[in-house]
């Protein structure tokens, strides 16, 4: 754990630097369960690939098991403050002696999905985001901003992404011109890359596991 920022506007965040001592800079996005063991874990998938990876803890320090909470804890996010927080995260990992690049990649996981889209549009220093099946009521990105493509992985049975929500963010993307590639799996359920959630699907998140580090590597390498 790190801490990054100053002041009232610090925050903590889990930094797993590359194997081999440096790698292109990526931001990993929270499910709404907060920065648990397992978003940690892809952090440090992250590192192993040779990427140096850097989680922030939006929720500061809460975590939960209950969706109920985990619902209550996303309406509560303030948007502004994890707008900055994001950015001191994105200042935070350029800094860090064991990034190289200058370019960074975002990724997020559901909340942090949508999330991840939003920081792609918000900080020119963002280059490549990947969009796990991105939700979140209260985030309105603005794809105009968007500096690089986009690379967005769905599920076929999500009531949260559904299937014309994903349809209107291919068109808009195309509309504005916005580098993209969606991929949806079939016989998938939301969530369906965590694996310590019931809808996890080993052969699906193997796949996109692949894809993700091959387009990173290729926009960001």
């Amino acid at each position: 754990m790190i801490q990054f920022g100053s002041g009232d506007d610090a925050c903590d965040g889990y930094l797993s630097p590359a194997e081999g001592g440096k790698g292109p800079g990526i931001i990993v996005i929270q499910e709404w369960w907060g920065l648990v063991p397992h978003i940690k874990d892809v952090a440090d998938r992250f590192a192993d690939a040779g990427f140096t990876a850097l989680a922030p803890d939006l929720y500061r320090g809460k975590t939960t098991t209950e969706p109920d909470e985990a619902g209550s804890l996303l309406m509560a996010l303030h948007i502004g403050e994890t707008e900055q927080l994001l950015s001191s995260a994105v200042e935070a990992l350029i800094a860090n002696p064991a990034t190289e690049g200058e370019k960074l990649g975002v990724v997020g996981f559901c909340m942090g999905g949508q999330l991840a889209l939003f920081a792609a549009c918000g900080h020119p220093a963002i280059g490549a985001c990947v969009d796990f099946y991105g939700i979140h009521p209260n985030v309105q990105p603005a794809l105009r901003k968007l500096n690089g493509p986009v690379l967005g992985i769905f599920a076929q049975n999500d009531a949260y992404a559904s299937p014309d929500q994903v349809r209107a963010l291919t068109e808009e993307l195309t509309l504005l011109e916005k580098p993209h590639e969606f991929i949806t799996y079939p016989g998938t359920s939301h969530a369906f890359f965590n694996d310590t959630g019931k809808a996890y699907d080993k052969a699906a998140a193997d796949d996109a596991w692949t894809r993700v580090v091959s387009f990173l590597s290729k926009e960001l390498r």
